[in-house]
This record gives structure tokens, sequence and C-alpha cells, in this order.
């Protein structure tokens, strides 16, 4: 059984979503004190979990100019972030597109209640955010696995 986790990376939470059987389900986000305790439960729970694929968010850009560049200076804290963490060698990372994932997250919420608290900060919306990036993990995967061999 394949098991694959995502994560919404945030400089105060990490949105963390897990697939089995294909089938994305929101998990809950862990709080960054600092990022040696993030990392330090991100590696359990990947260890935890037996999962075999990492899907990342991060934000891409077409123009990459600007060495100040704030789109640039949050890719190299993602993938900072996922060099500290313990993987096992077996692990396949993905680093996939966040755009417009935290957007979608809010418009799937059903009630004016339900966007209220996700602005609490509580994590569910990173969670949830998480969770869009796996389901467009697995539509990618699907598309590709449908194109015919030649």
């Amino acid at each position: 059984m394949r098991i694959i986790l995502a994560l919404d990376i945030g400089l105060k939470r990490i949105g963390v979503a897990k697939a089995i059987q294909n089938i994305p389900l929101p998990l809950p986000p862990i709080f960054r004190k600092n990022r040696n305790q993030a990392a330090k439960e991100i590696s359990q729970l990947i260890l935890e979990s037996q999962a075999s694929v990492l899907v990342v968010g991060i934000p891409f850009e077409n123009d990459s100019s600007s060495s100040d560049n704030p789109i640039l200076a949050m890719q190299r804290r993602i993938r900072h972030f996922v060099s500290l963490l313990a993987l096992p060698s077996h692990l396949e990372i993905i680093f996939l597109d966040e755009s417009f994932s935290s957007f979608e997250a809010m418009k799937r919420l059903e009630t004016k209640k339900d966007r209220k608290k996700a602005h609490s900060k509580d994590g569910s919306l990173d969670s949830l955010a998480a969770m869009i990036l796996l389901e467009r993990y697995l539509q990618s995967e699907n598309l590709v696995s449908q194109i015919p061999k030649s």
C-alpha cells in the first residue's frame, strides 16, 4: 500500500495531508515553534506513516531575474526546511506548484462560520491546502498514466 504525504509549509504552520490508496485526507497541522522542532515532528510523521512519496508545495515563478524576489526567498526557505528533514532513502520528494492552494482551500469551506474558524489560525486551512496539493499530485499522476505508450 502506497502512502503519500503532502506539506504546505508556512512560517508559522505546516499543513499536512495524507493519501492512502489515493484517498487524500487532511491531518492536524504542525505548529512551528522553530524550524528544528518542526523538522523533527515532520520527520517523525514521515517515518511513522511509512510514506513512500512526499509532496511539498512550493511557489513557482517564471521571472527569476531579481535576487530580492520574495518568491525566490520562499523557495529557498522551503528547500532549506526540506533539507533539515531526516528522510528515509526510499522516499521520493516531489516539489509541486502551490499556486492558489490556500485560496482554493478557503473556497471549499462551506459556511461563513467555517471560513471564520479557518482565519483563527488553528491550521485547518493549511492542512486543507496540503490536501489540495495532494489532490493535484494524484490528478497529474493519473493523467500521466493515461498517456498511451508508443
